[in-house]
């Protein structure tokens, strides 16, 4: 049967699950998952996406990746290979460590982000491994409580969909995740029925399928922030400054729109070259839809 092909979405969410071979165990002892981290850090790294969540079961991974220009193939392929090599060779085996390639869904983050996050936060309460995530060590559900920091995970994006305010989006989050288990959300209840690699509604599955196939454009993020200066006359360093001013908040919306509509960059190069959040872009578009055209 042929592979199921893959949708490449720069900026993308992807909900990515990797299980054992025949469903056994990937780890054997606690230096197994830390070194797991090691490899996950530098995947990230080198291939510029981010780490949104995490779980580290005991026979399967969770991951909630946003790539970046990369395919998510690329940073998955390192994971999967360079972990399971080092573990071929601490167990003295070889032959297939994964059970096979890794499942991926296409996920709306704006619909399924915070849904997704609990979920993935919470498969070991789901599991019976323990009865609060808390308990568990091995998921990102800690820097979300404000316990530790991971340098390669991502909190701010998913808090700010709480609140602007970091420490009443950790209590926000706390109570999001205080629900009965039996009511908890389900991926598979959001799978698109057109295409089982999306996470999302039909409207979404359209806007992915247009933005997957469009050609590359020859226009870059600084020319297309020159042409916003241009347009709307305002000064670059103050486009980039700290300033919330209605004005240049309709601006960096527009930048945001037309940098994702023209396939020029992924939202977040777009926050980081603005210096801003991609929620509060996010936010800006949706707030001002009239301004982007």
């Amino acid at each position: 049967m042929p592979r199921r092909l893959r949708l490449h979405l720069p900026g993308g969410f992807y909900h990515v699950t990797l299980r054992g071979n025949h469903q056994q165990n990937i780890f054997y002892a606690e230096a197994d998952r830390a070194l797991l981290n090691e490899i996950v850090a530098r995947a990230i790294d080198k291939f510029g996406a981010r780490m949104h969540a995490y779980c580290w079961m005991t026979n399967h991974l969770h991951f909630l990746l946003q790539v970046g220009n990369e395919p998510l193939a690329r940073p998955m392929r390192q994971i999967a290979c360079e972990f399971a090599r080092a573990m071929q060779l601490k167990l003295e085996t070889t032959g297939h460590f994964f059970e096979r390639r890794y499942h991926a869904v296409l996920v709306d983050s704006d619909a399924y982000l915070l849904e997704l996050l609990r979920y993935i936060h919470l498969n070991p309460v789901r599991a019976a491994l323990v009865d609060d995530p808390v308990r568990f060590r091995w998921s990102s559900h800690h820097d979300y409580t404000g316990r530790i920091v991971t340098p390669w995970v991502t909190t701010a994006f998913a808090l700010h969909m709480f609140s602007e305010d970091r420490a009443r989006a950790i209590v926000a989050y706390q109570k999001f995740l205080q629900c009965p288990i039996d009511d908890s959300w389900e991926p598979s209840t959001a799978i698109n029925p057109e295409n089982s690699a999306v996470l999302g509604s039909d409207e979404f599955l359209a806007r992915v399928q247009i933005e997957s196939w469009r050609p590359r454009a020859t226009q870059s993020l600084p020319d297309l922030i020159v042409e916003a200066c241009r347009r709307f006359e305002v000064d670059g360093e103050r486009l980039r400054s700290s300033l919330r001013d209605g004005y240049l908040v309709k601006v960096r919306a527009w930048i945001a729109h037309q940098a994702r509509d023209r396939h020029i960059a992924t939202l977040a190069a777009v926050a980081r070259t603005l210096k801003r959040d991609e929620a509060t872009l996010r936010y800006a578009m949706r707030t001002y839809p009239s301004e982007l055209d």
